[in-house]
């Protein structure tokens, strides 16, 4: 596939809002943040075409969509964007096949390079083809959502928050699903949302809106620590989502083994074969950092790591270290001084094990 370059420039003046923002996305998952009414939907909806802008331009890989200076505007439907929204929207007299076939047969034979059949095994559907989509879980539904949108072989997929309505431990199962449409699909994707733990999970790049406007762009880590971002990001939330492979269970002490980068972590059990991948969730503040090896202390996990940055954040800081992967841990600023911590310093990580959450849902394929 051609090297994915999305620019736009776009100005909309509404009654009580104006979204005057330019940018251009070279990565193959960018992120699109903000709080809520700073403009997200609406340039996404700029994007799809839903939304005409009042002047401004896109294009994708050379491809121009939209010129108020050219007088082009393509409309949505042959934009060949894929579109997966906050609420599903599926046919709910449809069952599970109908709705994915719905997208693929609206789309020209010239234009079809992904088939129904590799997206029901992509995204585990073969044992929910034939139901209603109004019988199905919150998380099944946007499962399929992402797939009939897929259906399309679409140019690019543009997701506004589809993991906002959906339960927590259902977020694991399409974190992957959505790691997946890279790895196996190639498909370029313009994610929005107002999770910084989502954006640093799933994107490379990330530009953050207020007000309809941009106050900054690059890579979510360099992004994050912002300075206009203290008033905008709740910094409480921050998680590390992280990809694990289950090891080993031990269902009597309801604990399993995962390994992550180069770390085994205790975890509590889960019901899933050995091999299995799986996403857990780790809250920032609940990682203790020591600068010397802790001895007899309850917490299971403890594993070595080195800090590869720490950033100011208002009155907290966070600390980002390698431990095979990425991993961010919040202290406090005396906690930073009294530690003494420093870039390249060897650390060790104490989590315990009730503080680690295994995303992993009932609908998970086991």
């Amino acid at each position: 596939m051609q090297e994915t370059c999305l620019h736009f420039t776009f100005k909309k003046q509404f009654p009580n809002f104006v979204l005057d923002c330019s940018a251009t996305f070279n990565s193959s998952v960018s992120a699109i943040f903000g709080t809520s009414g700073s403009g997200k939907t609406t340039l996404l909806n700029c994007i799809s075409g839903m939304t005409v802008p009042d002047s401004g331009e896109l294009s994708l890989s050379g491809n121009t969509y939209f010129s108020s200076t050219h007088n082009k505007n393509t409309p949505p439907e042959k934009r060949h964007f894929g579109y997966v929204f906050q609420d599903s929207l599926l046919f709910p007299h449809m069952n599970v096949l109908e709705n994915i076939m719905y997208g693929y047969n609206l789309t020209d034979e010239s234009h079809r390079h992904i088939n129904p059949e590799q997206l029901i095994k992509l995204f585990n559907l073969q044992k929910i083809m034939y139901q209603k989509a109004i019988s199905l879980s919150g998380g099944e539904r946007q499962k399929v959502a992402l797939a009939r949108a897929l259906a399309t072989s679409p140019n690019l997929l543009l997701m506004d928050e589809p993991l906002a309505s959906i339960d927590k431990k259902f977020r694991g199962t399409m974190i992957r699903h959505l790691k997946n449409i890279q790895t196996d699909l190639k498909i370029p994707m313009v994610y929005v949302s107002h999770s910084i733990s989502e954006i640093l999970a799933l994107t490379n790049e990330v530009l953050v809106l207020k007000d309809g406007r941009q106050i900054t762009q690059g890579k979510p880590s360099e992004v994050l620590v912002h300075p206009q971002l203290e008033h905008i990001a709740d910094y409480t939330t921050l998680e590390n989502l992280l990809e694990a492979e289950l090891i080993s269970t031990d269902s009597i002490n309801g604990l399993s083994e995962v390994k992550i980068g180069n770390v085994t972590l205790s975890i509590p059990s889960v019901d899933k074969h050995r091999g299995s991948l799986l996403t857990i969730s780790i809250r920032s503040a609940d990682i203790i950092l020591s600068t010397v090896h802790p001895q007899l202390i309850s917490a299971r996990n403890i594993i070595n790591g080195k800090i590869t940055n720490i950033h100011h954040v208002g009155h907290l800081v966070l600390v980002y270290i390698n431990i095979g992967t990425r991993i961010i841990v919040e202290i406090t600023q005396r906690s930073l001084h009294d530690l003494a911590l420093k870039v390249e310093q060897n650390v060790h990580l104490i989590i315990k094990t009730n503080s680690i959450i295994p995303l992993v849902s009932s609908n998970d394929a086991i």
